[in-house]
């Protein structure tokens, strides 16, 4: 309910409300069980669609989809409204869509693998450092050979490609178990018997069709259904962060608005966290502290203010806190620790008044408009305007009909992608595609006139040929569909045979053996044989292969820069060992008798010749000269 612009969330001393610019920087609404949580959940909820906000609940009991009616007076709402000192009060509904992973009680919410991510993949799976980094290496693989990983068969079939090229990978991409793969597979198989094959695949959820407004305005509510998706933790709290991851990512910048754009209800939060790795948990953090800046809002709804890690904690400025109970030593210490965290106020002590509570009262503290939390006040909180409790099935379905987004999502589509790439079923259907005026489809039993006779390829020709088999004990029985060739009509231009293609079999000189290949056969008029048909381009060749291509080229290239490398660098050390080997010849010349005499004979010699001269040059200068006996002459 709106009060002069703000969410009006409760009566204390005085009315309290929640800022709409200070919105964005999420809240905390905790309590223990029946104090009144899902009702302070309402009140804001309704309060940010009055004001033209989308907001997202996760329904974990099923009592919030009483949003799409309007909420029934009785006695015990009107003394609530008495004494909140509402007068204008007015029961009504309020525009939801209903969403179920499932797709049983909503529409259905779908993530591709790829979007989705190793890391929060791995979570959900349960995996090991190990396996995780396994994980990612198939991602990495997937993403170089260009196979799109869309639902489970495709992380299947990537699961059961890496592991088979094992070795192929390892220099590239690091070692990759047989037994980390082999855990994978059975993870992602219990993964699959709770539903998680629902889940992914397409069309994917856009994250805009969460952020409607109704034609007064009014921002649409999106109710997940979550008490099936709650009887798996893990699969429920990582949804939860990849939609936040899935915000982070898509919207822009704001910095500070009006009013947030959106806002997200995470009830039972604590689930979030189990089990959560340090680095999971620092990219929560992290989107937490940096998504306020989108213009989201994020409020987390749970019993104990202590199930939420005190990196986050510290982060929800907007608090709800309903009555805990100190039944042992840990509860009062977890209620000493809820009450330190409020701002005080000398009216009365709040580790007392937490305890004290009666259900639907709440000590609430807001941020005012400097941002700074207000002073707590004890407030009994507002009564919802929608209905309390769950609607019919009958209900439901009729908001799940007439919801715009009816029909969007409903309808899976399998594209190809790294499934259908392995596994060859883009290429069996490529065979069927056809054109109609030529070619018709005939599930009539084919006479075969040779059963053991193929065309198989001739490396001496160079030609296919056909060529009986006799090592094979059986002839093959087609079991699809066979396509017939009809003749094509008479006419003054040439018409281009029909291009198929046709399993062949090709003899393989380094195994000595025949083995099937898919080809591109085209019928020759002239003697009513299939051809092959050579490709006239690259575009004949495939993504992946002409990637494969690429990156052996690229192995080459650098195998041929690392080998002239090494002849260098094996130049310059035998260049080395020459020298070195020059001065130890020359030391061993000096350290020999001879070597000695004569190094002692030079070394006289050069002695004298110096005395001789610097004598001369001395004798010059003074007048006298100085023998060699060290006497003046004459």
């Amino acid at each position: 309910m709106l009060y002069d612009g703000k969410i009006w969330a409760g009566t204390g001393d005085k009315a309290v409300c929640l800022l709409p610019q200070m919105a964005n920087r999420h809240g905390l609404i905790a309590g223990a069980t029946g104090t009144g949580k899902t009702v302070s959940l309402k009140v804001l909820a309704e309060g940010f669609s009055e004001m033209g906000v989308p907001v997202f609940l996760s329904d974990v009991k099923g009592d919030l989809s009483g949003m799409v009616r309007p909420g029934e007076h009785s006695d015990k709402l009107a003394s609530r409204l008495a004494a909140c000192g509402v007068t204008n009060f007015q029961y009504k509904a309020f525009p939801t869509v209903f969403w179920d992973v499932y797709g049983a009680e909503g529409h259905p919410v779908r993530a591709t693998i790829s979007e989705m991510g190793p890391m929060l993949l791995s979570r959900m799976l349960g995996l090991n450092d190990t396996q995780a980094g396994v994980l990612n290496i198939l991602f990495r693989v997937a993403d170089d050979e260009g196979m799109l990983l869309l639902d489970v068969k495709d992380l299947k079939a990537m699961l059961a490609y890496v592991g088979e090229h094992a070795k192929e990978y390892t220099l590239d991409y690091g070692n990759v178990s047989q037994a980390s793969v082999g855990a994978i597979q059975r993870a992602v198989a219990v993964l699959e018997d709770q539903g998680g094959d629902l889940f992914f695949g397409e069309p994917a959820l856009n994250i805009a069709d969460w952020m409607q407004l109704d034609e007064d305005g009014r921002g649409v509510i999106n109710i997940l259904a979550a008490d099936k998706l709650f009887n798996n933790p893990v699969m429920y709290s990582t949804f939860m962060l990849w939609m936040l991851s899935e915000l982070y990512e898509l919207l822009p910048e704001q910095g500070d608005l009006e009013k947030p754009r959106m806002v997200f209800f995470f009830d039972e939060a604590h689930l979030l966290f189990n089990h959560c790795s340090k680095t999971l948990l620092e990219k929560v953090e992290q989107v937490v502290r940096l998504i306020r800046s989108k213009g989201v809002g994020v409020y987390f709804v749970t019993q104990n203010p202590a199930d939420i890690p005190m990196s986050i904690l510290g982060q929800l400025g907007n608090r709800i806190q309903h009555a805990l109970r100190a039944y042992t030593p840990l509860d009062v210490k977890g209620v000493k620790a809820a009450a330190q965290t409020f701002r005080t106020n000398p009216a009365f002590d709040t580790e007392e008044a937490i305890t004290n509570l009666q259900t639907g009262e709440a000590l609430v503290s807001f941020l005012d408009a400097q941002g700074a939390p207000g002073m707590v006040e004890k407030a009994t909180i507002l009564p919802p305007e929608s209905y309390m409790g769950a609607v019919s099935e009958q209900v439901r379905q009729t908001v799940i009909e007439t919801s715009p987004l009816h029909g969007v999502y409903e309808q899976v589509v399998d594209r190809v992608s790294a499934y259908e790439m392995l596994c060859g079923a883009f290429k069996k259907e490529q065979a069927a595609q056809v054109a109609p005026a030529q070619v018709q489809v005939s599930t009539a039993q084919p006479e075969i006139s040779k059963p053991q006779s193929f065309m198989v390829y001739d490396p001496a020709t160079g030609g296919y040929v056909s060529r009986s088999l006799p090592q094979m004990s059986a002839p093959v029985q087609p079991s699809a569909p066979v396509l017939q060739v009809e003749e094509p009509a008479p006419a003054a231009q040439p018409v281009q045979p029909a291009m198929q293609q046709m399993p062949v079999m090709v003899f393989d000189p380094t195994t000595g053996q025949y083995i099937q290949k898919m080809m591109t056969m085209q019928l020759d008029p002239a003697t009513g044989n299939y051809v092959a048909v050579q490709p006239q381009s690259a575009a004949a060749v495939s993504p992946a292969a002409a990637a494969r291509a690429e990156k052996e080229a690229e192995k080459q290239r650098k195998a041929a820069e690392k080998a002239e490398k090494e002849r260098i660098a094996e130049e310059r050390r035998q260049r080395a060992d020459e020298l070195r080997e020059e001065r130890a010849e020359r030391a061993r010349r000096n350290d020999s008798v001879l070597g000695r005499m004569k190094n002692t004979a030079i070394a006289t010699v050069s002695r004298e010749v110096t005395r001789t001269l610097t004598r001369g040059l001395l004798g010059g200068l003074t007048g006298k000269r100085r023998g060699y006996g060290g006497g003046d002459s004459g």
